[in-house]
């Protein structure tokens, strides 16, 4: 599993994360009261609830959607570039994230934007997350389903370290 940079118990992938970053995120960035935080279970349908979420912005207009990628209209707080555009940006802030709420920003216990959490039945979470990645060059291919499950359970699985996972029943 040496394609994760483990920062606290929890495996992120090597491409798009440093461990200054994901530091610098819980310990000094600030979230504000006008900002909507989509907090997602890694492979739970993050990026459906990004497109509807910005389509209820828009009220049903898709043109800033047709033109603006998905990742600049709502940028990955704990990823390197992610962070990078969301340090400087002005105004609300539609904020996506992964992270766990003992790495989450500090800044979250004394603010209180909109929190929008989505969560999705574990089995399909594991299904999608082994498919996704036997599919991909993102991090080890995890090789058999079988293997993954493991991986999962033991929460050694991208970015699945949160407390979810327990309640998973195989």
């Amino acid at each position: 599993m040496s394609d994760y940079i483990w920062f606290e118990g929890i495996p992120f992938p090597t491409i798009g994360y440093k461990r200054e970053i994901i530091e610098e995120v819980r310990n000094n960035f600030l979230i504000r009261e006008e900002d909507t935080i989509i907090l997602t279970y890694p492979k739970s349908g993050t990026n459906w609830l990004i497109e509807i979420v910005c389509l209820i912005q828009t009220k049903g207009d898709n043109k800033w959607i047709q033109s603006v990628p998905i990742w600049d209209r709502s940028p990955w707080l704990e990823s390197e570039v992610g962070y990078e555009a969301l340090i400087n940006k002005e105004g609300p802030q539609l904020i996506t994230s992964h992270l766990p709420i003992h790495l989450f920003p500090k800044s979250i216990f004394s603010s209180k934007p909109k929190m929008i959490y989505l969560i999705r039945n574990p089995r399909d979470v594991l299904v999608s997350g082994y498919f996704f990645l036997s599919k991909t060059n993102y991090i080890k291919d995890p090789g058999s389903l079988g293997t993954y499950i493991k991986w999962f359970l033991k929460g050694n699985a991208l970015l699945h370290d949160w407390p979810f996972r327990i309640f998973c029943d195989f």
